[in-house]
C-alpha cells in the first residue's frame, strides 16, 4: 500500500499536507506522584467571607440557621455507646441525589455578596470559584486508585468556575448502592446527631429525624500558588469551647470509621482514609477531625481527635504513604492547566476535564446542554450589573 505522505506517479511527487494542518495532540496533565514531590506550595490561610444554610426542604437561606454546636459526651473513660442504627430507616430523610445542584447555592451567595468582596470585581475576575469537595478530589488524585472524576470548567467575566460532573461509573454505583452501604451513610449522619446540639451549652437530641437536606456552608477565600480561590464547603459544627471563636478555626469535622484491631488495619486507615480526612479539613482550615469508631453492631465504642496538622505524622515514615506537598502541588498544577486551557470567556462553553486512575487528566470541549452549568439567572444578573467587556480590536480597525 502506498504511503499517504508522498505518491510517486510518472516522476511527479505529490507533497503531503503541511504539518500545521494536522490536528494538534490534545493537552493532558500527568498525575504520577513522583512528578509533584517538590516543596510545599504557598497556600494562604483560608479566611471566611460568609456562610449560608440549606433547610429541611433544601431551600437556601443567607444566614447561619443550620449551624450546630459541638457537644461531645463527658470523657469519663466509658464508651459513648451511641447506637448509630437507631432511627434507620424510619427517621431518615435523605437528600434527593437525582437533583444536580452544581454550583447554584454558592452562586446565589456570590450574587448577594460580590459587591462587598475585598478587591472587588477585579479580584473575582482573576479567581477560581468551586466547592471544597471538588478541590478535595484534586488533592487526593495522585494517590487515588479506584474512582475517576470529571470536572466541568467555564470562564465567565474572567472568573473560572469549576463544577463536578457525575461520571457514568459513579452514577451506576449510586443507583445500585447496596443496602449495607446506604445504612453506613446513615450512620455517619447519625453520629453527627449524637455529637451536636442546636444551641451552645445544650445536650444533643438524637431522637429526631436525620434529614440530609439540612446543611450549613462556610464560604472561604484563599490562594494556592498564584491562584486566588473562592470556595464553599459544608461544616458539621462549631466548638463553643474552641481556643478561638474565629471561623474556620472553631469548626470541627465529624467522621465515623470501623473499629480497628490490628497494626495492618491502622496502617491502611492512615494511608487511605486519613488522606481524605486531611485533604477535606486542610483546605478550609478546619483544625480538628473527631472520629467515632464503631463496632460491627453499629455502636460507637471510642472517640479519637485527629488534629489536621498532625495527620501526616502517621504516614511520614511509611514508604507507601501520602505526602501533603504532592497533593497541593498537583492541585496547583491542575488549576494552572485549567486556567491555561479554558481561555474562551463564554458561560455556555464547557471545558470538561476527565480523569481515570492510572492515566492523565484529559480535556474536551462542549457547548450548552447538558454540560453548561452556569444558570441563566446568574449569567443575566452578572451581565446586567457590569459593563460589557471591551471588544478586542480586529486587525482591520
Amino acid at each position: 500500500m502506498e504511503s499517504r505522505g508522498t505518491k510517486r506517479e510518472a516522476g511527479k511527487i505529490e507533497v503531503a499536507e503541511p504539518r500545521n494542518k494536522l490536528p494538534r495532540p490534545a493537552p493532558s496533565l500527568p498525575t504520577d506522584p513522583a512528578l509533584y514531590s517538590g516543596p510545599f506550595p504557598f497556600y494562604r490561610r483560608p479566611s471566611e467571607l460568609g456562610c449560608f444554610s440549606l433547610d429541611a426542604q433544601r431551600q437556601y437561606h443567607g444566614d447561619a440557621r443550620a449551624l450546630r454546636y459541638y457537644s461531645p459526651p463527658p470523657t469519663n473513660g466509658q464508651s459513648p455507646n451511641f447506637d448509630l442504627r437507631d432511627g434507620y430507616p424510619d427517621r431518615y430523610q435523605p437528600r434527593d441525589e437525582e437533583v444536580q445542584e452544581r454550583l447554584d447555592h454558592l452562586l446565589r451567595w456570590l450574587l448577594e455578596h460580590r459587591g462587598q468582596l475585598e478587591g472587588g470585581p477585579g479580584w473575582l475576575a482573576g479567581a477560581i470559584v468551586t466547592w471544597r469537595g471538588h478541590l478535595t478530589k484534586l488533592l487526593t488524585t495522585p494517590y487515588e486508585r479506584q474512582e475517576g472524576w470529571q470536572l466541568a470548567a467555564s470562564r465567565f467575566r474572567g472568573t473560572l468556575y469549576l463544577s463536578e460532573v457525575e461520571t457514568p461509573a459513579a452514577r451506576v454505583q449510586r443507583l445500585t448502592r447496596p443496602p449495607l452501604l446506604r445504612e453506613l451513610m446513615y450512620m455517619g449522619y447519625k453520629f453527627e446527631q449524637y455529637m451536636c446540639a442546636d444551641k451552645p451549652g445544650v445536650s444533643p437530641d438524637p431522637s429526631g429525624e436525620v434529614n440530609t437536606n439540612v446543611a450549613f456552608c462556610s464560604v472561604l477565600r484563599s490562594r494556592l500558588g498564584n491562584h486566588p480561590l473562592l470556595f464553599s464547603g459544608e461544616v458539621d459544627c462549631t466548638d463553643p469551647q474552641a481556643p478561638s471563636t474565629q471561623p474556620p478555626t472553631c469548626y470541627v469535622e465529624l467522621k465515623t470509621s470501623k473499629e480497628m484491631h490490628s497494626p495492618g488495619q491502622w496502617k491502611s486507615f492512615y494511608r487511605h482514609k486519613l488522606l481524605k480526612w486531611w485533604a477535606q479539613s486542610f483546605l478550609p482550615g478546619v483544625p480538628n477531625v473527631v472520629a467515632g469508631f464503631r463496632n460491627p453492631e453499629g455502636f460507637v465504642c471510642s472517640l479519637k481527635t485527629f488534629p489536621t496538622m498532625e495527620m501526616f505524622e502517621y504516614v511520614r515514615n511509611d514508604r507507601d504513604g501520602w505526602n501533603p506537598s504532592v497533593c497541593m502541588n498537583f492541585c496547583a498544577a491542575f488549576l494552572s492547566f485549567a486556567q491555561n486551557t479554558a481561555v474562551q470567556d463564554d458561560p455556555r462553553l464547557v471545558y470538561l476535564f476527565s480523569w481515570e486512575p492510572g492515566g492523565p487528566v484529559t480535556v474536551s470541549e462542549h457547548r450548552d446542554a447538558p454540560h453548561a452549568f452556569l444558570p441563566p439567572w446568574y449569567v443575566e444578573a452578572v451581565t446586567q450589573d457590569l459593563p460589557s467587556p471591551p471588544k478586542t480590536p480586529s486587525p482591520k480597525d
